[in-house]
């Protein structure tokens, strides 16, 4: 199954005195972040190790929220992407737009502090004792978006109807259980079950 999603990370950001450089991780491994929470239950989701080694990056563009023009590019060489052991790192310059300086600017006083990566998922799984979805394989990676507004307040359509997916699941085989428990105490005249 693939699905498209974003996720929103803190952005650990750095901004050059004079420069028009950004740099920080977009994605960290093994690090399990709440995406969703229903009825008191914290739905998670986790960037395996190996998620970016098959993963197609050769056009990837910086912007921000996700809209408008890009103000860094990997193909014209403002945008650069590395796999780390910490995480995805990513470096840019964004000297080359009006709005990319617009951007730094506001990244470097403090305005932006987050941001969020667009792909689509290749290999996936859920562990519904501990409501945790893992990503272990991502297909493409579109975009890093440095971001306004992260997580609960604009996570993406796609991650949230996937955790919304699951909760339902999990409510309904918990009243399927509850339903058997009923008809098998019925069945039983009232009497408790010796087994």
């Amino acid at each position: 199954m693939i699905t498209n999603d974003r996720l929103y990370r803190p952005f650990e950001i750095r901004a050059g005195e004079g420069e028009n450089f950004v740099e920080g991780y977009a994605a960290t491994f093994d690090t399990p972040e709440v995406m969703y929470e229903i009825d008191g239950i914290q739905y998670k989701e986790v960037i395996s190790r190996n998620a970016f080694q098959s993963a197609q990056m050769s056009d990837v563009i910086m912007n921000f929220d996700h809209e408008g023009k890009p103000v860094a590019r990997t193909k014209n060489g403002t945008l650069t992407l590395l796999v780390d052991q910490k995480g995805l790192f990513i470096r840019a310059d964004l000297s080359g737009t009006a709005a990319g300086r617009e951007l730094y600017e506001e990244i470097k006083g403090g305005y932006i502090q987050k941001m969020s990566f667009a792909f689509t998922v290749s290999d996936e799984t859920y562990e519904q004792k501990n409501h945790l979805r893992s990503i272990n394989g991502i297909k493409r990676l579109y975009d890093v978006a440095a971001v306004s507004i992260p997580a609960y307040d604009s996570t993406s359509i796609m991650a949230r109807s996937f955790f919304e997916a699951e909760a339902e699941k999990e409510r309904a085989e918990a009243r399927a259980a509850l339903e058997l428990a009923k008809a098998k105490y019925f069945y039983m005249g009232g009497k408790q079950s010796e087994s």
